[in-house]
């Protein structure tokens, strides 16, 4: 562990900060049109985007954003989150978790939530459940499409030297694990993905 700020989580913070306010008065926008005018399928389209890049934008901050070791998240919160994420798209999410859970903690989790998502190319279903000490994620769907090297390194905790920008989630989530030397148990297969914290 270091005493320095992780630059990286920072920035992403500061971007999803500064990207939430201008989308939210589109949306304001558009709800303002709506008012005078017949709604149509371009401002539904419009409204629909909004919303879906928002949704994004609240999931990215909690993943890749930065994290209080004593801050806490509650359920509802999160819930709302993936509630939205899941709206109009292929992938669906269920919070199976009642208790609130620490932020750092939610962090890792929806890092490997957005790395079971790249093996899920026509979408299915993300669960978590458990306790915050002892969590089990698992994703299923109609296809699954395992990039075996990432999913390698991601047990061993290790970050590709040469990591694109698609694979990002796995090189933050390795290094999340390596630096909090939390143990991980991740088995994908023909019929899945189950992780284990």
């Amino acid at each position: 562990m270091t005493d320095e700020p992780d630059l990286g989580a920072l920035i992403a913070s500061r971007i999803c900060h500064d990207l939430i306010s201008p989308l939210g008065a589109i949306g304001n926008g558009v709800e303002l049109l709506a008012m005078t005018a017949p709604p149509g399928p371009e401002l539904s389209l419009i409204s629909e985007s909004v919303e879906n890049a928002m949704a994004r934008i609240r999931f990215f901050r909690l993943a890749f954003g930065a994290s209080s070791p004593t801050h806490v998240v509650g359920r509802p919160e999160i819930l709302s989150m993936l509630d939205a994420v899941s709206r109009g798209g292929r992938l669906r999410y269920d919070w199976d978790v009642v208790e609130d859970i620490p932020r750092a903690t939610l962090k890792l989790v929806l890092l490997l939530t957005a790395c079971i998502e790249t093996a899920l190319p026509q979408g299915g279903r993300i669960t978590v459940s458990g306790q915050p000490e002892a969590l089990r994620i698992q994703g299923h769907g109609p296809r699954l499409k395992i990039a075996a090297e990432a999913w390698d390194r991601l047990r061993r905790g290790m970050i590709a030297p040469d990591a694109r920008a698609a694979e990002a989630q796995f090189a933050v989530a390795a290094a999340e694990l390596r630096e909090r030397a939390r143990p991980v148990s991740i088995e994908t297969g023909e019929r899945g993905i189950e992780i284990r914290l």
